[in-house]
């Protein structure tokens, strides 16, 4: 692991979602991902922008930082990118990227909808695939743009054997970091990923809604709407578990929850 990777790890990462192309507002909905980016950097964390989050046609996140004029340390930017994309389009976020100087992406396979093309496995090398997954992405990416580091999601909720399969794949095809779904204690199969894979910077992401039941989709079963959740303690009690990992905050409250957030770092 270099040194960057090091730093990547023990940050903790935000979710920031860029404006929707269909937005109401837009003037003000980049002026929050503006304060929001600029935000998270001075805090030292690192901004994680997403790709289309849900399959809903959003603007990118190395555009907005262009055509916002933003200043941003590089080292702290991980934009996602994922399989739902031209080949013409995914060549220019990256190019973009490194316009920017922004060297971190991680790769999946993402969230699909009737508005949005598909790579095909001619468009990225792969003819003999049968679809783009995030594998092939990686392998694309490693290969025509090796100044990137790339990381992948882990998913402790699929069956283990298959997960633990698709992670070596990916980590083959060149990725060097993981942000896992999240998780609300401790998990057995995080446990496992930790002590098979010594020295692979893991990040865990942290659910910071207190709508805990819409995680019902994610873990495979239901969870009443009425469970307490208290994101903050759940965040501490996973940071003195996995004292080693990083953590990856999504849904997370500008308003209510990001001065804890500073103070907890």
């Amino acid at each position: 692991m270099n040194a960057s990777e090091k730093r990547l790890n023990k940050n903790f990462h935000v979710e920031i979602i860029p404006p929707k192309q269909e937005s109401e507002n837009l003037e003000a909905d980049l002026n929050l991902f503006a304060s929001k980016l600029e935000r998270v950097i001075e805090s030292g964390f690192t901004a994680s922008i997403t790709d289309n989050a849900m399959g809903i046609l959003a603007f990118q996140g190395h555009e907005c930082i262009e055509e916002l004029g933003l200043r941003i340390d590089p080292e702290k930017v991980l934009i996602h990118l994922n399989t739902f994309h031209t080949i013409k389009n995914l060549d220019e976020i990256l190019a973009s990227c490194m316009r920017l100087g922004i060297r971190s992406v991680l790769a999946i396979s993402g969230d699909g909808s009737t508005r949005l093309p598909k790579l095909c496995p001619a468009d990225v090398g792969c003819e003999n695939a049968l679809s783009v997954t995030s594998v092939e992405l990686i392998s694309y990416i490693r290969k025509n743009y090796p100044e990137f580091r790339i990381g992948v999601a882990f998913n402790p909720y699929e069956p283990e054997k298959h997960e633990f399969e698709k992670l070596d794949r990916k980590l083959s095809a060149g990725a060097s970091f993981v942000i896992t779904q999240p998780i609300v204690d401790k998990n057995p199969v995080i446990d496992k990923l930790l002590n098979d894979y010594a020295g692979l910077s893991v990040t865990i992401e942290a659910w910071m809604s207190k709508k805990l039941y819409l995680l019902s989709d994610v873990v495979g079963y239901p969870i009443p709407e009425d469970a307490e959740y208290d994101p903050i303690a759940t965040l501490e009690k996973l940071r003195g578990l996995y004292p080693q990992c990083g953590f990856y905050l999504s849904l997370l409250g500008f308003k209510t929850q990001y001065r804890l957030i500073e103070e907890m770092a």
